[in-house]
């Protein structure tokens, strides 16, 4: 019982949001990318976007990053009112 509260208090719903956001999509000029999320998605110029937290997308290749994001684009977005979700890597 003991290890489980050990665990919870490590990670869990409170380490996922703490950690930062970012949209591998779209890469800022000097590095980096945009936070997550969109203002209006009716209303924006970008693309849907692909977040993973920032530590996460700092440990993918750019050819990972480039497939989750176009795997993500291909996929219908909005299906019921929810965003599509894809897994960030793909089956070898």
């Amino acid at each position: 019982m003991q290890k489980n509260v050990q665990y919870m208090k490590s990670g869990g719903l409170k380490k996922w949001f703490s950690e930062k956001w970012v949209d591998i999509g779209s890469k800022k000029k000097g590095g980096g990318y945009k936070p997550c999320g969109r203002k209006s998605a009716s209303g924006s110029k970008r693309k849907y976007p692909k977040c993973v937290p920032l530590a996460k997308a700092t440990r993918m290749s750019e050819s990972q990053r480039a497939s989750a994001v176009r795997r993500k684009r291909a996929r219908a977005q909005g299906v019921g009112g929810k965003p599509t979700n894809v897994k960030t890597f793909a089956k070898s």
